[in-house]
């Protein structure tokens, strides 16, 4: 998947829905927009989303979250599958009061460990060594990781059906189902969590997204499904029901040893092959 769909800058509204009017608001919203290129592949209309969180051992970010700091970040690494060929993004999502904001840059599987071990990035490690802005934003990613001492905290999948404007970026909106979190210290990327804490049930969580003037059109959808507008932070609502022992114990020296142990002993499952220039 690539980034040159991405909303760089945008406003995020956050709805709790359960199924029965999720699908009745599929019918709604396609009057407005089109399925996503990636959700028109699925049969289900959903593809899989899945982020490695980073945070420091204090929970830094997280607590920002929870504090409801108006200006503040997170970091993860975004990707879609467990495949060694395909793109892995190194993203800083923050807030600016109401405003998000988002720099990534897209990393070769092969390059991640490298990355996460505290070494900067080089140009062969990118996507596509000529992005100078993704390289930027990648090396500020390192900057950030490194001044936090952020480490691997946490895994977050799910499922995302995706409507978008063909024509702009300027409108985006996504229902994500199935959202799963486990703390994970490994600097691995993976498909599926052994043991997932599932964080909002049954419950779809749907955003409306977009760059400029809210439109009229989401209006009359909130208004027609009697939505109310709720936060939905994956990484930190995670967190928030199961509590901080809960990662501090996920992540704790012993279970950095064992997923060392592990990936040290069946390297194939856990990385791509080193490419000849890495």
């Amino acid at each position: 998947m690539g980034s040159d769909r991405l909303q760089h800058q945008r406003y995020e509204l956050k709805y709790h829905v359960n199924e029965d009017k999720a699908l009745r608001i599929r019918d709604f919203v396609r009057s407005y927009l089109e399925i996503d290129e990636y959700s028109a592949l699925q049969p289900d209309l959903s593809y899989p989303t899945l982020s490695l969180y980073l945070d420091s051992v204090g929970l830094d970010t997280y607590w920002q979250a929870v504090n409801g700091n108006r200006n503040r970040f997170k970091l993860r690494l975004r990707y879609y599958d467990d495949r060694p060929d395909t793109p892995v993004f190194f993203e800083i999502k923050r807030r600016d009061d109401n405003v998000i904001l988002k720099d990534r840059g897209g990393v070769r599987k092969s390059a991640v460990r490298w990355l996460l071990a505290g070494h900067m990035p080089e140009r062969k490690h990118m996507l596509n060594p000529n992005d100078t802005d993704a390289f930027v934003a990648v090396q500020r990613f390192c900057q950030l990781m490194l001044q936090l001492n952020a480490k691997p905290r946490m895994h977050i999948a799910y499922l995302r059906e995706a409507y978008e404007n063909p024509s702009d970026n300027n409108v985006r909106l996504t229902m994500d189902r199935q959202v799963e979190s486990q703390p994970h210290p490994a600097p691995r990327l993976i498909a599926k969590s052994p043991r997932p804490h599932i964080v909002f049930g049954r419950t779809v969580i749907l955003e409306l997204k977009f760059t400029a003037r809210y439109p009229v059109w989401f209006r009359d959808l909130v208004e027609t499904f009697n939505c109310m507008q709720m936060g939905a932070a994956k990484f930190a609502e995670g967190i928030i029901f199961k509590g901080e022992d809960w990662v501090h114990r996920g992540c704790s020296p012993e279970k950095v040893l064992e997923e060392f142990l592990t990936a040290e002993k069946y390297p194939a499952l856990f990385e791509a092959p080193k490419p000849a220039d890495a």
